[in-house]
């Protein structure tokens, strides 16, 4: 968690960035990450200038040990006046970015897997076409004082400053993407409870907060007691966790984890830096459109039964050509809607026994399309259709006020009954501010969680029909569960509306005569108060 110093140090520069003429809030993160990542690598050299000093052995620089090479680091130029600095920068700063980006690319990383420098080699890769878009002096110069002051060696605080910062972003991409609260993923990740031996993917990563936020739950799971030093309450009261208990898996965290899709260079280059700043140093962030063709020559290895979760908010904007689409997935549902085919991929993706967790537009759950229902009746006959967590409309506000659901599935199988929960508030209002609420009935997220685990329990633990009944067939509450033959039987419509019973409290009125002789009794009173009125004229 952020102290709040440093969130009103990152507040005030975007203030800078906004009166200087900067207005786009990904060219805002945009620049800031060139300039975090400037300073990492000086960071990073200073650290391995060290250990050469320590050891004697001879090191591969990032920075040729010569006098212009030397002033492409941090602490060199950091002083520069504003008109220097900003020459700087842009002619022989940010052109270094490129030629790092391309060795980096030609030689698959800049140093051992899972090291810092490699993870710093596959962010210059996305560097390459960096350009410096700050032209007011004075906020270059503020701007280079706050990433100089942003504490980036507490492993811990970085990832939020980053995600903080996302935070900020409040406008839809191009293709329907858009950043999905922070809340509603780590819900997400909490039902399907990643571990470190698993590979997780998101086929449409954006600023790859799903895999950011699986590391932060993986630190917080599986950090010691206070005691034994794993974690610890910084002087605002906010606890942070070291995962320690992760080392025996870091190698597997570091190199062959996470995996993140994106055919968005500026998401490619955001996401890179998120997961360095989340301490994994060999997330696979990789370009590519997962839908298309493509993606069975350039990773055929991933696009078929590999990944052990995928967790995902796939655009559901517009649909796509046919022509260009992976024949495979059109096999499992003929259509041009991004929103099914994402998850027609992802099943495909999927190894055998695979767990999902998808944001779908609720058009899914309830379209009448033979797509729609196709790919529905393969959820429900060909895999295990789990549960399906309905959210209120105004949860991606201010992106957009589409209804949407939570899907969550395993691959293969067959489904016998689905967990449906009626999610009403989020903790959040539900307008464009969306502003924190407290207070009874104002967040259903525990509960959803709480009852997820439950009823998961219940299942594990082999339990029959009946004792799952007793818990969760009362289709009035917020939980319950519904027989996959009902859900057969009804076009297999998915729509919580469908199966949830509504208590409906009967309304008692007087009779009309009662109304009327009321009505009447006002009017002489007005009537009176009239007389009376005009009286005293």
């Amino acid at each position: 968690m952020l102290t709040g110093q440093v969130r009103n140090d990152i507040d005030k520069l975007w203030e800078k960035f906004w009166t200087g003429g900067i207005t786009n809030p990904l060219t805002v993160i945009e620049q800031i990450s060139y300039l975090m990542f400037a300073r990492m690598l000086d960071m990073q050299e200073d650290v391995a200038e060290r250990k050469a000093s320590r050891t004697g052995n001879d090191f591969s620089r990032l920075f040729p040990n010569n006098p212009e090479a030397q002033l492409l680091r941090w602490k060199n130029f950091k002083n520069l006046s504003g008109k220097e600095l900003h020459s700087h920068l842009k002619q022989n700063v940010f052109p270094f970015f490129a030629t790092l980006g391309k060795k980096s690319d030609a030689n698959d990383g800049l140093g051992d897997d899972g090291s810092a420098i490699e993870a710093l080699g596959h962010i210059g890769e996305y560097m390459q076409d960096a350009d410096l878009e700050i032209k007011n002096e004075s906020v270059l110069v503020s701007a280079i004082a706050l990433v100089d002051d942003l504490p980036l060696t507490q492993s811990d605080v970085k990832g939020d400053i980053y995600e903080y910062l996302l935070s900020k972003l409040t406008t839809a991409g191009i293709n329907g993407q858009f950043r999905t609260p922070r809340h509603i993923i780590d819900a997400m990740i909490q039902m399907i409870d990643p571990q470190p031996t698993e590979s997780v993917c998101d086929p449409s990563c954006g600023t790859a907060g799903f895999l950011a936020r699986t590391m932060e739950y993986l630190n917080v799971t599986y950090s010691s007691s206070e005691a034994e030093g794993g974690r610890w309450k910084d002087e605002e009261g906010n606890w942070h966790y070291t995962g320690d208990k992760l080392e025996p898996y870091r190698e597997h965290i570091n190199t062959e984890m996470f995996w993140g899709f994106d055919f968005d260079t500026t998401m490619l280059r955001v996401s890179s830096m998120n997961m360095a700043l989340h301490g994994v140093n060999g997330a696979n962030i990789l370009y590519q459109d997962s839908l298309s063709k493509s993606i069975k020559e350039h990773f055929p290895q991933q696009e078929e039964d590999f990944f052990d979760v995928i967790l995902a908010n796939p655009p559901f904007k517009g649909a796509i050509d046919e022509t260009n689409t992976n024949p495979d997935v059109l096999g499992v549902v003929k259509t041009k809607k991004t929103e099914l085919l994402f998850v027609a991929h992802i099943l495909r993706s999927l190894k055998l026994g695979g767990r999902a967790a998808v944001i779908v537009p609720d058009g899914v759950l309830f379209g009448s399309s033979k797509a729609h229902q196709q790919l529905r009746q393969n959820l429900i006959e060909n895999n295990q259709l789990e549960g399906i967590v309905s959210l209120p409309s105004g949860v991606f506000k201010p992106y957009a006020g589409v209804s949407t659901a939570i899907l969550i599935f395993t691959k293969g199988g067959s489904t016998e009954r689905v967990w449906f929960y009626d999610l009403q508030a989020d903790g959040y209002s539900l307008d464009d501010k969306r502003t924190e609420l407290k207070g009874e009935d104002s967040n259903d997220l525990p509960d959803a969680i709480a009852n997820w685990k439950q009823y998961r329990e219940l299942v594990e633990s082999n339990a029959s029909s009946e004792d799952i009944g007793n818990v969760f067939g009362d289709k009035t509450q917020k939980a319950f569960v519904v027989d996959a033959k009902d859900i057969a039987s009804n076009k297999f419509d998915l729509s919580i509306n469908r199966y949830k019973d509504v208590v409906y409290e009967e309304e008692e009125y007087e009779d009309p005569e009662v109304i009327l002789g009321k009505l009447k009794a006002l009017e002489n009173d007005i009537m009176a108060d009239l007389n009376e009125l005009e009286g005293m004229l």
